[in-house]
Formats: structure tokens, C-alpha cells, sequence
């Protein structure tokens, strides 16, 4: 049986519908089409569905939307600005931390929720940060420089 849920997606009002083991991870790409959150390993260990709910990064696979009822949650696609790419997303490019992009979604928001904890973080806090992000493609260091670039220590 299907339960009504309300949450924040993106500073957007959602009530939907959802079946008790529904992911927040299917609950985002396939019900409400924000395709920016990707699926990986669907067991949490790659981050590549990460999304920041009430202010943390939380792997979306591992919370079931029923979970997320009165939640906020934060995207990829709500870091953008009016304004254009978030400094965040503008160090990825320019630094070239993004190769395929697969797990650039997941790695920017785990960014981003670090640094409005700790914006002058050093490389260490960096690592341990992205640390459960994976990437098969860039070798960490230019996220790493992307990361630091946006930094107040950058």
C-alpha cells in the first residue's frame, strides 16, 4: 500500500505517493525525473547517488522515500544558480576534475556540504570527505584542486 509523503526537493514542494520500499534514489530519477542523481551500486558504497538531506550528504540508494517525508533535500540539479554554474561546479570544469561525470554529481555535493561545514578545509579533511564518492576516472587529485580551488584556503 502506497503512503503520501511531502518533501523538499530543490526548494520545491513534492507530495507523492510511494511505495514503502521505494528509494529516495528511484523516488528522484523515475518519479520526479531529476536524472542527475545517478544509481551505482545501489548498496552505498560508491556515492554516486549522493544528495544532501536537512544540510547532509546521505547516499539516496540507502534511504527509503517514506524515510525522507518532511525532509529537505538538495540535488544537483538545485546547485546551480540564477547566476549560472556553482563555484563549485565551475572549479570541476575548470580544474578537470570531471572526465565521464558519472560521479561528478555525488563528488559536487559532498563538496559543497563539506565546505559550508568547514570552508578553509585542508587536503586531508578534503580526502575524507569525498572519501566515500568513488571515481574510476580522474584520480582524485584534480577533484582534490577543484575542491581546494573553491576553498578559503584555495
Amino acid at each position: 500500500m502506497k503512503r503520501l509523503i511531502a518533501l523538499t526537493i530543490n526548494g520545491k514542494l513534492h507530495e507523492v505517493a510511494v511505495a514503502p520500499n521505494l528509494t529516495l534514489t528511484d523516488l528522484i530519477r523515475y518519479d520526479l525525473g531529476l536524472t542527475g542523481t545517478k544509481k551505482g551500486c545501489e548498496v552505498g558504497d560508491c556515492g554516486t547517488c549522493t544528495v544532501i538531506m536537512d544540510g547532509k550528504p546521505v547516499n539516496s540508494c540507502l534511504v527509503l522515500a517514506v524515510q525522507a517525508d518532511g525532509r529537505e533535500v538538495l540535488t544537483i540539479e538545485g546547485v546551480e544558480t540564477d547566476e549560472g554554474l556553482h563555484p563549485i561546479q565551475q572549479a570541476f570544469v575548470e580544474k578537470g576534475a570531471i572526465q565521464c561525470g558519472f560521479c561528478s554529481p555525488g563528488m559536487i555535493l559532498s563538496a559543497k556540504s563539506l565546505l559550508e561545514r568547514n570552508p578553509s578545509p585542508d587536503e586531508g579533511e578534503i580526502r575524507t570527505a569525498i572519501s566515500g564518492n568513488l571515481c574510476r576516472c580522474t584520480g582524485y587529485q584534480k577533484i582534490v584542486e577543484a575542491i581546494k580551488e573553491v576553498s578559503n584556503k584555495g
